[in-house]
């Protein structure tokens, strides 16, 4: 009997590219996305967080975090965060999560990625459409409130960097955001 060998699924999920082509087209989004999201009212810190903040060649989405005063402009915000997870779809058969807190550290869930709230079967929030554009998914997936106060990097009101971060992360996200100076 021949056996098969089994794929691992960062091989499965990126086929032939390479980890340099992967990591420059999450950073790159992540720096579009900043670039968008820093100028809508309610914002009051982005972060990035998962493993495109470490060296992992290929690493399976980009996630960023964003903590929002009551003001937030949500649909905004996750028409925004569509475009994000659309684009990583579409250049990388790759995903994005954008993930949303409080002020004061609260986790809320992620941005929805559907366009338009109504009733889904695979709709995992708690209570979809309570909150618009809001998955409160908190079963699925939760974020520490550790976290959420201290993320790795901070890449807005201001470049914040907390761990050794891989030299791609430097010069294709923070040496922009940094150069571009002070918040809007």
């Amino acid at each position: 009997m021949r056996q098969q060998r089994e794929i691992p699924a960062d091989e499965w999920q990126y086929r032939e590219r390479s980890s340099n082509e992967i990591r420059t087209i999450l950073l790159e989004l992540a720096l579009e996305f900043v670039r968008g999201v820093r100028a809508c009212p309610g914002i009051a810190r982005i972060g990035l967080i998962g493993s495109v903040v470490t060296p992992k060649p290929r690493p399976k989405d980009i996630d960023l975090l964003v903590s929002a005063t009551p003001d937030l402009e949500m649909p905004r915000l996750a028409k925004l965060g569509r475009h994000l997870k659309g684009s990583a779809q579409a250049r990388l058969t790759s995903g994005a999560d954008v993930f949303l807190a409080d002020p004061s550290g609260r986790y809320l869930g992620r941005i929805c990625h559907y366009r338009e709230c109504h009733p889904r079967v695979l709709c995992r929030a708690r209570r979809c459409g309570a909150v618009p554009h809001l998955a409160d998914d908190l079963d699925v997936v939760s974020i520490s409130t550790d976290l959420i106060a201290t993320p790795p990097i901070e890449l807005w009101p201001e470049v914040i960097v907390r761990v050794d971060v891989p030299d791609d992360v430097e010069q294709l996200l923070l040496a922009p955001l940094r150069s571009e100076g002070a918040p809007l």
